[in-house]
């Protein structure tokens, strides 16, 4: 076996660590141990993984001899009953071809509609020239954004009720995940009427818009009308029920608003943070854009936006603890035999900031991310929406949304950290978002089309590369 720490009372000091600081716990733990690390928690054995080779083996190579860990899958079925996001095996690959064609580029186009739309409106309403609390924002942005192209314009209930009881899911569910079992939730125990509230909004709130849809029968290009249309043609293999409908449409919610506005949020801090990186985002907006609204095809042009976009995701990844594999049979890794029924972790925070992968890993530098460089990245070594056959089925629709949503705030505002805001630290829940959160100061700003030559195509360049650091946060 690898090495690694001695738990007290059978692991459950160790749970308790990992509870209090995961990041931290973990980043320390590999640096002491190594990239093989060994832990035995209650009645399970664990190995966890840390190098890019590693990895690959885990996630792709190997990939028939694991499934997720069941207690995290207990967890989020809670919510998302048998979606996408839970099933195993063959039910998993049925639901997997039933829901691509909702996430083909031919979709996107109208995906990218209802994003600027929702962005807009959002954006246009922000106060400038004074503290915003920025992580509710992009929540409330994001989940506009995400229920508009999912259920087709925009949702008559109460966005904000929605954004209490998706932060509330996230706490919760996160703390759940590290218990042995989950009490029942009729107990009259702290947090129990909290969770129920917030699993009661949700899920009235989803299952409202299918029936409303049902009763209208009508057609749209959204998640839901594609959802329905394949499972009604004989493709769907049964799951035209409303039952099914309900979970891939949780799921799908639930995933892509948290990873999305955490995203947003730490792209708009490294972009506020440092005013070279923002002017040359922001002027590349002006070139390619000007002031229309941004579409779907002009994300391809979008390049240096597209590395900003890109290295915010290796420092600051979103759903870095999500990563739990149980071996259905023993599997060698590398040097290690991990034996049938143990666990195996893999946190892309971690590796992501590793100086071995990525020099001064702590420096935010998105020309990491330029085409001749993003060749030299280690395979393995970055995964922000995983990688092999369970990669997250929504990481370009996620891209999509992060990149229009910045361009649209770009174009309107300059950003800086409002007065007395710190170098935000990083708090794990089902997300990695800003510990005590994140506020901003918006300024409105002018084009600068104005400064350069006239019909220029020339993409803006700072002197050099463009290195910046980062304070772990940690």
């Amino acid at each position: 076996r690898p090495p690694g720490p001695e738990g007290r009372w059978f692991g459950f000091s160790l749970l308790g660590e990992m509870r209090r600081r995961y990041l931290d716990f973990w980043q320390e733990t590999h640096r002491r141990y190594g990239d093989a690390v060994y832990m035995r928690l209650t009645s399970r054995d664990l190995y966890a993984f840390a190098h890019p080779a590693l990895i690959r083996e885990v996630l792709v190579e190997k990939a028939k001899s694991f499934v997720r860990y069941e207690r995290i899958i207990e967890v989020h079925s809670q919510l998302h009953g048998r979606s996408v996001l839970i099933a195993e095996g063959e039910e998993w690959r049925q639901q997997r071809r039933i829901l691509q064609p909702s996430f083909s580029n031919k979709q996107f186009d109208y995906y990218a509609g209802q994003v600027v739309e929702a962005a807009r409106e959002s954006l246009d309403r922000l106060p400038t020239e004074t503290s915003l609390d920025f992580e509710h924002a992009m929540n409330m942005l994001t989940i506009d954004a995400v229920l508009r192209t999912m259920f087709g314009g925009r949702v008559e209930q109460d966005t904000a009720e929605i954004e209490k009881a998706v932060r509330l899911w996230s706490q919760i569910s996160f703390a759940e995940m590290g218990m042995p079992m989950t009490l029942p939730d009729w107990l009259p125990l702290p947090g129990k009427a909290e969770k129920r509230w917030a699993m009661g909004v949700l899920n009235d709130f989803v299952t409202s818009q299918i029936r409303r849809r049902r009763a209208e029968g009508s057609k749209q290009d959204d998640f839901l009308g594609t959802l329905l249309a394949l499972s009604g043609d004989g493709r769907g293999d049964g799951q035209d029920s409303d039952r099914q409908a309900r979970d891939q449409s949780m799921a799908v919610f639930l995933a892509g608003h948290s990873t999305t506005a955490t995203s947003l949020c730490w792209a708009a801090w490294v972009l506020a943070k440092y005013p070279d990186v923002q002017e040359r985002a922001s002027v590349e907006i002006d070139e390619v854009i000007g002031q229309r609204e941004p579409t779907f095809a002009d994300m391809a042009r979008l390049t240096y936006l597209d590395q900003v976009v890109k290295e915010t995701l290796r420092l600051y990844s979103p759903a870095t603890g999500v990563i739990v594999r149980r071996a259905t049979e023993d599997v060698q890794v590398g040097e290690w035999l991990v034996p049938k029924g143990a666990l195996v972790s893999i946190l892309s925070f971690v590796v992501q900031r590793d100086e071995r992968w990525f020099e001064d890993p702590l420096r935010f530098d998105p020309e990491r991310f330029n085409p001749e460089n993003a060749g030299n990245i280690t395979r393995g070594s970055y995964f922000p929406f995983g990688v092999g056959p369970r990669v997250c089925i929504g990481n370009n629709l996620a891209s999509m949304e992060i990149k229009l949503a910045l361009a649209l705030l770009l174009q309107r505002y300059s950003l800086t950290p409002a007065p007395g805001q710190a170098e935000p630290g990083l708090l794990m829940h089902t997300t990695m978002r800003p510990a005590g959160g994140m506020r901003l100061v918006l300024s409105r700003r002018t084009s600068s089309l104005n400064t350069h030559v006239a019909g220029s195509t020339r993409t803006p360049a700072l002197s050099g590369r463009c290195p910046v650091h980062v304070a772990s946060g940690s």
